[in-house]
């Protein structure tokens, strides 16, 4: 075994774990909240890729400068699904939001490739590289990190330190207590459904930065997605966070000894074994 690409893919999946923790955070954001499994994550992710995409080839402004914009457009854009989607049907039985968000898969899916076709897109980022011994870290993935920390960091202070985020988590606990305390549950919900569609768009713009893309490569991630948060328990984000982590990991080191074709299926062992052994995940749900 050759240590020193050992350590190398240990650095790169460490550091492509903290954008899959904010990618799984939008979708156990919103199960943790609503208890709905949003099956629109996966095409949602790929809109934040286009958006910035757009922005950046269209209008010639830096990607990184367009995470704002992303930001602001995710929890509109998620405000408008919650309401069209899933507003009517919030107490239905789960199959019924499960039909519901997958529709909006399928729409999502379909407009895209109306609009962008399944050809693979790109953006050429360079922020230059760090260099220590074997071991060459990427600029990219150095920001895409520090970005993921600071929506994580931000995410947290709104929840716990401002009065829209503990009325957020006042509907989680119990809807029907909030709204006896005077806390319109409707606008909570669709905030926090919106919150979750920001992450989901925001973690796109960021892996738009560190590989090529297409109309389809929503399908994957949703799925990674849905390892990640039944691995850190569902409803956690912090669980999602070092799920992320653990999954990046994973993904990096044992392309040293199988071949990359078969990451997905350890991946997938990886989830039915959670499932079996600890089915409220590693680190629990609250």
């Amino acid at each position: 075994m050759n240590l020193e690409a050992l350590i190398a893919s240990s650095f790169d999946g460490l550091m492509l774990g903290f954008v899959y923790g904010l990618m799984a955070m939008g979708l156990t954001l919103i199960f943790g909240v609503m208890k709905v499994i949003n099956l629109g994550h996966g095409p949602v992710i790929v809109i934040g890729m286009f958006a910035v995409l757009v922005m950046s080839q269209a209008l010639g402004i830096n990607p990184y400068l367009t995470l704002p914009v992303v930001a602001v457009l995710g929890i509109a854009f998620g405000v408008v699904m919650y309401f069209i989607s899933l507003h009517r049907v919030i107490n239905a039985p789960e199959l019924t939001t499960l039909l519901a968000t997958f529709a909006v898969n399928l729409i999502i899916t379909g407009l895209m490739t109306v609009i962008f076709s399944t050809s693979p897109r790109g953006l050429d980022v360079s922020l230059g590289a760090l260099q220590f011994g074997a071991v060459t870290i990427l600029g990219t993935r150095v920001t895409a990190v520090v970005i993921a920390v600071i929506v994580t960091a931000a995410l947290y202070f709104f929840l716990y330190r401002t009065r829209q985020g503990k009325s957020i988590r006042a509907v989680a606990n119990n809807r029907n207590a909030a709204e006896l305390m005077g806390i319109d549950s409707t606008w909570m919900l669709a905030l926090s459904f919106g919150l979750g569609i920001m992450l989901a768009m925001i973690s796109g713009a960021l892996l738009a930065t560190l590989f090529s893309f297409t109309v389809l490569s929503g399908g994957g991630l949703e799925t990674k997605s849905f390892v990640i948060v039944v691995l850190g328990g569902l409803g956690n984000p912090t669980g999602a966070l070092f799920g992320g982590i653990i999954i990046g990991l994973l993904e990096s080191i044992t392309t040293i000894f199988i071949p990359v074709s078969w990451v997905p299926v350890l991946e997938f062992v990886v989830f039915v074994l959670i499932l079996l052994v600890r089915p409220n995940g590693i680190f629990g749900a609250r």
